[in-house]
């Protein structure tokens, strides 16, 4: 609710009951005039449209909108209710560390949902999803097992991201395998695909068999750990936001290169994304000056990772489906035998689906 509002010739002040306080420029209130858009949402005008000599002449509140008289004789009309929105949206769509909840190791509870429940009732889809959302993470159970139902998980919120590993790869062992994941060997805390560019967002893993010893995943939070190596090795932490390195995947069919830092950040110093998987680090030249604190900064990345009190441990039994943001958190594997069978099917998705289907059931459902 507005308490009240003050305005000079080129800024408007709105002062809200529950203590916020908006200021906007007069450039703001043209570009952002609601007559100024299509019903579909898009913008009418541009930048170029925008009068850079109106100033405001007037406002005046007529119930619930504020009518804004320019200096060039033209009215803005806005809704409280827009303004308050205006407001809120970059808390709300903040996708990095500030706008979640870090977790750690066995403190943390793996939010889960039954696959019946979550095809059954949007609202329960709805907090699953905004589950990856706010902790990067949620398993679903009771996904039936059978080969290709992984596609059909992510058709409940996006859209398949095919990569040359196929819309979806078998994870098992297999002799001579181009990725290492398809061994039976344990692999440390990583993210997928750092040499694509963009890095697949979402990633899935659905069990439909696992009758081995050993084979547990670990988990860590990878903002988490970013926060940790900030507030212990604030030196490193910045050294690993700004030096670039090259990622690199080549097989017979493709050859897949990016640039991108361990750590990647916004303006204001907020992680976005987190990476880290050694397997896949081109060769590399920094100033010799450089080498060895990168070098120091990048053990000291390594370590957090797998530091023991950050992992969460859990083991995928027939019928699991983790689905999990690959810009954040970190996935391991302990080693397993190769008795019996261990049989995952695994997908890509991309971060932008799963937000949209989240904001049309928030619409209605969460």
């Amino acid at each position: 609710m507005l308490k009240y509002f003050e305005y000079e010739q080129n800024s408007l002040t709105l002062s809200w009951a529950d203590g916020r306080v908006t200021r906007l420029d007069v450039l703001w209130l043209q570009d952002h005039d609601p007559a100024g858009r299509h019903d579909n949402g898009q913008r009418l005008i541009s930048v170029l449209d925008l009068d850079w000599q109106a100033g405001i002449r007037a406002v005046d509140r007529q119930g619930g909108s504020l009518v804004i008289c320019l200096t060039n004789g033209r009215e803005l009309t806005f809704t409280l209710e827009h303004l308050a929105a205006e407001q809120m949206t970059t808390i709300q769509d903040d996708r990095s560390w500030r706008g979640k909840t870090l977790w750690r190791g066995e403190a943390f509870t793996l939010p889960d949902v039954s696959w019946p429940d979550y095809t059954g009732h949007d609202d329960i889809r709805c907090r699953a999803l905004a589950a990856v959302a706010e902790s990067g993470l949620v398993l679903l159970r009771d996904v039936p097992c059978e080969p290709g139902q992984v596609l059909e998980v992510i058709h409940t919120f996006g859209y398949v991201r095919e990569t040359n590993y196929g819309r979806l790869f078998d994870v098992k062992t297999v002799v001579s395998p181009s990725n290492l994941a398809f061994s039976n060997l344990g692999l440390g805390p990583h993210t997928d695909n750092p040499y694509r560019d963009p890095v697949p967002g979402v990633q899935l893993l659905h069990c439909l068999s696992n009758e081995v010893d050993g084979g547990e995943n670990l988990l860590v939070d990878g903002f988490q750990a970013a926060a940790r190596l900030q507030a212990e090795h604030p030196e490193a932490f910045e050294l690993l936001t700004r030096i670039r390195l090259p990622y690199r995947f080549i097989d017979e069919k493709a050859d897949l290169r990016s640039r991108v830092p361990f750590i990647e950040t916004d303006g204001a110093g907020n992680v976005l994304k987190v990476r880290y998987n050694n397997r896949s680090i081109a060769p590399f030249m920094l100033p010799f000056e450089e080498q060895r604190a990168f070098y120091q900064a990048y053990r000291l990345w390594a370590e957090t990772l797998s530091a023991p009190d950050l992992a969460f441990t859990c083991r995928l039994e027939p019928g699991d489906c983790l689905i999990f943001d690959n810009t954040r958190i970190m996935h391991a594997r302990t080693a397993f035998t190769d008795g019996g069978r261990r049989h995952l099917q695994g997908a890509y998705s991309d971060l932008d689906g799963l937000y949209s289907t989240l904001y049309r059931l928030g619409a209605s459902a969460c």
